[in-house]
């Protein structure tokens, strides 16, 4: 029988914070990584690398921090979208598209670099 009454009580002694290790491990041939070149805004340049494998595709975006955050494909109507978090990246034809999704907000329009 559950009791509201305990719960609260082991509730209180988890601590605030937590933190954990974590790892993933992606077995993957150098072919299937590709690295795409944009240009985003007026001029800033912007390199995603894309792994295909059989386990999923994955795009690895810089964020303005200077960090990349893996991106793992989701469902799409047309085109390519990966998310991670509250972001997505989008891609169709030659454009790419980075989104705040909690603030509705496109972060970077981008286009693919020309050679």
């Amino acid at each position: 029988m559950f009791r509201p009454a305990a719960f609260a009580v082991l509730f209180a002694l988890v601590p605030a914070t937590v933190s954990a290790d974590a790892a993933l491990t992606i077995t993957f041939d150098l072919e299937d990584v590709t690295t795409a070149h944009y240009t985003c805004g007026e001029d800033k340049p912007l390199a995603v690398v894309y792994v295909v494998s059989e386990a999923g595709n994955l795009a690895l975006v810089s964020m303005d921090e200077g960090d990349a955050r893996v991106f793992a494909e989701a469902v799409s109507g047309s085109g390519a979208r990966y998310v991670s978090g509250q972001y997505e990246w989008i891609t169709k034809g030659g454009t790419g598209l980075l989104i705040n999704t909690l603030e509705d907000k496109t972060l970077l329009d981008c286009r693919l670099a020309t050679p």
